[in-house]
């Protein structure tokens, strides 16, 4: 181990779990473990794939993947390639992975990082919770093995983006959201030392929007010549990468994937940009600075109805039990979003 944050990121490789990855490998405060993966977005095998060859294409073959879950913990899969594009990537496109994936899976890759370093370990979970659920099943000691989890998930006061009260990550598997909350909320009542995990939902998360203007940031930062840059926001070229910019595979790939969806959020959210949840979930569990937090108890809802996976905060303590979450309530998010420009238009830049 180094003076950085030892990191795992669990994903369901997306649009925006790609530049989280990215945001990772350009932080230079994180120690990359691993990334392990998990059916959300697309099937766990796609994501698998494309979260090795954007790691290679970044420079970061190095860094382990494993293949976790590839369904949720009882009900069927379900998956969104209308919001990230069949292969979870939108326009972008990427050689097949070089490197195999870890011989362990997801969830005993998780346990085997955290016993062998206690403490020591930040878990960040950008997609349903079904690999920590299966760590958990594995490892009941997980929460007070891990420095802390943190995870992008619920919508504590604001409507759901799946069901009018339900969050993407939550809904896909509630009851491993379930059985995840549950075991920090048994641990706490064991060891009141265990920290709490960070929950950063829709709450925060929509309030980092990346639009054009901002790609033309990233790209400038890059090295991207003015003219490259400046076309990614004109009306006629909008978001089409061409010179220096097409010519960068890195910066390539996040114009074309940013592209995919910017036109889904101008079809269901009414701007053409985007929210970048995960990235912003990475950049939180880096620096606690960028968002402002309340100890609350929160549980999923597994039963059918309108109601299917919401998280639901007990605001007045009126059950009675102990805080398990400390959940977002405000976020910088002009702040982080100035840190993704800079930290991945200059890890573009330097490949």
């Amino acid at each position: 181990m180094t003076g950085r944050l030892p990191m795992i990121l669990d994903v369901d490789t997306g649009i925006d779990d790609s530049l989280a990855i990215l945001y990772a490998c350009a932080s230079p405060e994180i120690e990359l473990l691993a990334v392990t993966c998990v059916a959300g977005n697309v099937p766990a095998g796609r994501v698998a794939d494309s979260t090795r060859s954007l790691l290679e294409l970044a420079g970061r073959g190095d860094v382990p993947v494993a293949l976790g879950a590839e369904r949720p913990l009882v009900k069927p899969l379900e998956t969104t390639e209308e919001t990230h594009g069949p292969r979870g990537i939108g326009h972008a496109e990427l050689p097949a992975p070089t490197r195999a994936l870890a011989e362990q899976d997801a969830a005993d890759l998780i346990i085997d990082a955290a016993r062998r370093c206690p403490g020591a370990v930040q878990l960040v979970t950008l997609g349903p919770m079904t690999n920590l659920a299966l760590a958990l099943r594995r490892e009941p000691r997980l929460p007070s093995l891990l420095r802390g989890w943190t995870f992008m998930g619920g919508a504590f006061r604001v409507p759901g983006n799946t069901t009018p009260t339900s969050e993407w990550n939550v809904y896909v598997d509630p009851d491993a959201a379930q059985v995840c909350l549950a075991a920090w909320a048994s641990a706490l009542t064991v060891d009141s030392a265990v920290p709490l995990p960070l929950g950063m939902g829709l709450d925060v998360t929509e309030r980092a929007r990346i639009l054009p203007v901002d790609v033309t940031r990233l790209a400038r930062r890059a090295g991207a010549a003015d003219a490259d840059a400046d076309a990614l926001t004109d009306a006629a070229t909008r978001m089409h990468p061409r010179g220096t910019v097409r010519a960068n595979p890195l910066l390539e790939f996040i114009v074309h994937a940013l592209r995919f969806y910017f036109e889904f959020h101008a079809r269901y959210d009414g701007f053409y940009g985007a929210f970048i949840h995960d990235p912003f979930v990475v950049a939180g569990a880096i620096d606690r600075v960028l968002v402002e937090v309340r100890p609350l108890f929160v549980d999923v809802e597994v039963g059918s109805g309108l109601a299917h996976g919401m998280t639901i905060a007990d605001w007045r303590g009126i059950t009675g039990h102990a805080p398990n979450v400390a959940v977002a309530v405000e976020g910088d998010a002009a702040a982080f979003l100035d840190r993704l420009i800079d930290r991945i238009g200059g890890l573009a830049g330097g490949r």
